[in-house]
């Protein structure tokens, strides 16, 4: 197995801590607005990516966390006079059944960093007792980066003075780098935490170094974790904080491997809820099934970014029509392993998640077996041999696991449903009578509603054109 290190900013071979088991984290989603295409693309990224460790044989832990504090979410519960657990609930909830819609596997534990307040003041604490953090005059306690004489070494930025802090100076840091571990609060208007700093809220990077810590960390190993993963956005000044806060508390590494997804672009330019071109999950789910939308989000490189448009999200869906096109050809039957397809294909994501060349060795299979059904139908070997490899498939890459009929009447209601049915009963009523011109006229009528009827020797059953 092989991946691109972000701290190294090249591809490397990926040696576990401990033979076959990875110990992932993820930095999940900030919890006061719905989803977007940029959280999408990042839970299919990291969802490939134990799937394929997974199939090559590691027992893989996956944690990926809430951000439920934060200062969004404190200011939409002061205006809207609701608590914050009933904006965070809404959205962890609207988050995960997008999440399930587009058939990304649940992580093994997904900590939100209300449930990790102990854990977090612990870490503070002790970076206060070995003397790597400070607090100031107000309250406030900042990480001391001139203590850690590894700053920048991930992102390579954070090196000098000059320049370096997102947040406006504020006059009681020591250095312009420094960051919050805890933002103390004037009053108690805002809503907040009471701790051994007194009144007020964690800074955002602390809560993952703290939960890494409590859930995931080797306790005995040079590093934490294996991998560390997120967004580009996320490199600095997030993980890179992270990172320091962790190597001053433990005196190692947070990450043996650093892995980080590629931007999305919405019409050539970055998705910015600043811009107004934040595409919703859900919305994109109203005129999309989930699955197509995965099997769109993960045909590009997880490196690359992603230009979004419809275009090349249709254009990508012939992909899917053609798996369930050849799983219509299929009888009911035990599967009998391809041992050769499979180890292709994963072979092909061992290499860095290398979809391009897995989605070839794919479309490469499909063309094989249809050329192989024209030939010899009623193979049953070959059936069995089609079957475990489009299992595979679906273990691998998350897609085709839709029953066929299901799949093409896709984007169908209910009581257009049952209209088709009842049209089909009236056709079939009008063949039996021999009525032919009326039964032709139901299906030229249905044809015009975008439906197309597919009559065989059995009966006959419909697809939305």
């Amino acid at each position: 197995m092989k991946i691109y290190d972000s701290k190294l900013k090249k591809k490397v071979d990926f040696i576990p801590l401990v033979k076959n088991k990875v110990k992932i984290y993820v930095c999940g989603p900030t919890v006061y607005d719905q989803a977007h295409l940029g959280h999408a693309r990042s839970s299919i990224v990291f969802d490939l990516l134990k799937r394929t460790l997974t199939l090559s044989g590691y027992h893989t832990t996956l944690v990926k966390n809430f951000t439920d504090i934060d200062d969004k979410i404190i200011t939409k519960a002061l205006q809207q006079n609701i608590p914050i657990e009933a904006i965070t609930k809404t959205h962890i909830d609207s988050y995960n059944s997008d999440m399930q819609a587009l058939n990304v596997l649940r992580p093994d534990l997904e900590p939100r960093a209300t449930q990790s307040l102990d854990a977090i003041f612990d870490f503070i604490q002790a970076l206060l007792q070995k003397g790597y953090a400070y607090q100031t005059k107000s309250g406030d306690v900042y990480l001391d980066v001139t203590k850690d004489e590894n700053y920048g070494n991930l992102s390579q930025r954070g090196i000098d003075d000059e320049n370096q802090s997102r947040i406006k100076d504020n006059e009681e840091k020591k250095d312009p780098r420094d960051f919050a571990l805890w933002k103390a609060y004037k009053g108690k208007d805002d809503i907040g935490y009471e701790s051994p700093f007194g009144f007020g809220r964690p800074g955002w990077h602390i809560e993952c170094s703290a939960m890494i810590d409590k859930y995931l960390a080797y306790k005995d190993q040079d590093f934490c974790i294996d991998i560390h993963g997120g967004g580009a956005d996320l490199l600095f000044p997030h993980h890179e904080n992270e990172a320091s806060q962790t190597r001053c508390m433990h005196n190692k590494e947070l990450a043996k491997y650093w892995l980080h997804n590629g931007f999305v672009n919405i019409d050539g330019e970055k998705m910015s809820k600043s811009l107004g071109n934040s595409f919703f999950v859900c919305d994109a789910l109203k005129s999309y099934d989930g699955e197509i939308l995965r099997n769109y989000l993960l045909s590009t490189h997880y490196r690359s970014i992603l230009d979004f448009n419809e275009e090349d999200l249709l254009s990508s869906k012939k992909r899917l029509d053609k798996i369930y096109r050849l799983k219509k050809r299929l009888i009911s039957i035990t599967p009998e392993k391809d041992h050769i397809f499979e180890e292709k294909i994963l072979e092909a994501m061992q290499d860095d998640l290398n979809i391009s060349k897995a989605l070839s060795i794919l479309e490469e299979m499909l063309n094989h077996s249809n050329q192989c059904l024209d030939q010899t139908p009623k193979d049953k070997a070959l059936h069995a041999k089609i079957t475990s490899n489009l299992i595979f498939v679906q273990n691998l890459l998350g897609i085709g696991y839709k029953d066929s009929i299901s799949y093409f009447q896709l984007g169908v209601s209910e009581i257009q449903r049952q209209e088709i049915e009842t049209k089909l009963k009236e056709r079939l009523e009008a063949k039996a009578q021999k009525n032919y011109i009326l039964a032709d006229s139901i299906r030229d009528f249905l044809n015009q509603q975008g439906i197309k009827i597919l009559d065989h020797n059995d009966g006959s059953t419909w697809e939305k054109i």
